[in-house]
């Protein structure tokens, strides 16, 4: 194939873009899948490994601290050896971990396997953006970045249902390390078809080592980039808290749902977040100017429909459970906003460190919350889980709206800079931004 004058093998949107594209969401779709993998296996975990709520906690808690301690060093690192290496070891750390995961029987040995898994999966995602936003055009970038987290969804999906299943049938072991072998296929899918840029010129998309930190702290000093990481922060916890630990107990030891019940929930969630995300990623096209207000939509919905159910006098039926489940499941595709944020303030070579700065955001409230129903729990149910009850979680869950209440403060604060300084910057593209235009600020 004949190279352009601008340095340029492959034309962006084409079908080896998308061929690229499609290798790294299988990997990104398995690091979902063990990412959650947790979620449906909470009280089996706890008397697997006879924990108490903390305990279990500890497991997500130490898995997104991980993730998200990696999210800085990870995308200066992208931004330097490019999305196909990280791609590569995150896999093979997230292969390692659900194995090791399948066999282990002591609390510190499965510490340890959450740990490497929280490594692998911090590897993954930023790789995955990265190489949308070389391979793809800046208009269709905000979509295929909500196609990517559609997708990414079904990993979920399939921890929702298969492996739920899967784990009553087969039991611990044999469900985990047929888990952790799907890796090895993708694998090959990685090796064969990505490829880091369509562009022959690589300063576009790769830094030397010595600039690492002046890139982090640039992406940083950004208004727009800290606007992307609030937003982030704000809405995804919610969902990310309910799905990756405590939402199958909640339903079923708070609300007194049957298992298969709260599987079917759970799986509604990642249905939701499929349908929604073609609507925010529109949305965010459109209205440029306004995605931060989105974001903040989003969350009002989350928190009053945690507001109706937490107030309903004993436990909720079940079509506000669904209600509940849609709503916060509405900010998944939501916080992807933040990253659309970070494209428009940063230039290619900062996309890396950008994006892991974002994605910092959620992972942190992530942790926070995860770690603060685990600790209420224990305080209000010191007996464990067998005495967890609609009670128990009413208090727990309310620890969600000091995070809430930081998140939309900071969002507010830093929508105000990052508008002034784009008008600053550029009042023409201020300007097309507001009449709906996709405009970048470098």
């Amino acid at each position: 194939m004949s190279i352009t004058q601008s340095g340029q093998r492959f034309p962006l949107d084409g079908r080896r873009a998308w061929a690229v594209w499609a290798a790294a969401i299988a990997v990104y779709v398995l690091a979902v899948f063990h990412r959650t993998s947790l979620g449906v296996a909470g009280l089996d975990a706890a008397q697997r490994f006879g924990i108490s709520s903390s305990q279990l906690s500890t497991f997500t808690i130490l898995q997104v601290f991980v993730y998200a301690a990696m999210q800085l060093p990870v995308g200066a690192l992208l931004d330097r050896f490019g999305s196909k290496k990280l791609l590569g070891v995150g896999l093979t750390f997230l292969t390692v971990a659900q194995f090791g995961f399948a066999f282990v029987h002591s609390f510190p040995a499965a510490l340890l396997c959450r740990v490497l898994l929280g490594m692998g999966d911090a590897m993954v995602f930023i790789s995955v953006l990265r190489l949308v936003a070389l391979w793809f055009s800046p208009r269709r970038t905000p979509m295929v970045t909500q196609l990517t987290g559609v997708l990414g969804q079904l990993g979920a999906l399939a921890a929702a249902g298969p492996l739920a299943a899967a784990l009553a049938h087969f039991g611990w072991t044999p469900s985990y390390a047929v888990a952790a072998s799907v890796g090895v296929v993708s694998g090959v899918a990685l090796v064969l078809v990505v490829r880091d840029s369509p562009y022959t010129d690589h300063h576009r998309d790769e830094l030397r080592l010595r600039a690492i930190a002046r890139t982090l702290r640039a992406a940083w000093l950004v208004p727009g980039t800290r606007l992307g990481l609030w937003s982030h922060f704000t809405s995804q916890f919610a969902a990310n808290m309910f799905t990756m630990l405590w939402g199958f107990p909640f339903l079923v030891s708070g609300q007194g749902l049957p298992a298969s019940t709260a599987s079917v929930l759970l799986m509604l969630m990642v249905v939701t977040t499929v349908l929604t995300s073609p609507v925010i990623g529109t949305l965010t096209m459109r209205y440029p100017f306004s995605r931060s207000t989105l974001v903040l939509w989003i969350v009002a919905a989350a928190i009053a429909a945690w507001t109706v159910v937490l107030l309903w006098p004993g436990r909720a039926p079940l079509w506000l459970l669904v209600v509940l489940v849609v709503l916060i499941a509405v900010g998944g595709p939501g916080s992807m906003i933040g990253f659309d944020l970070a494209r428009t303030f940063n230039p290619p070579t900062r996309i890396g460190s950008a994006s892991g700065i974002v994605n910092t955001g959620g992972f942190i409230a992530t942790l926070t919350a995860v770690a603060l129903v685990g600790v209420v729990l224990d305080h209000v149910s010191p007996a464990g889980p067998s005495s967890w009850d609609v009670d128990s979680f009413r208090v727990g869950m309310t620890v969600q709206y000091p995070v809430w209440a930081l998140g939309v403060l900071q969002i507010l604060r830093y929508r105000r800079r990052a508008r002034r300084a784009a008008l600053e910057a550029d009042p023409e593209a201020y300007a097309a931004m507001q009449a709906g235009q996709s405009v970048t600020f470098h």
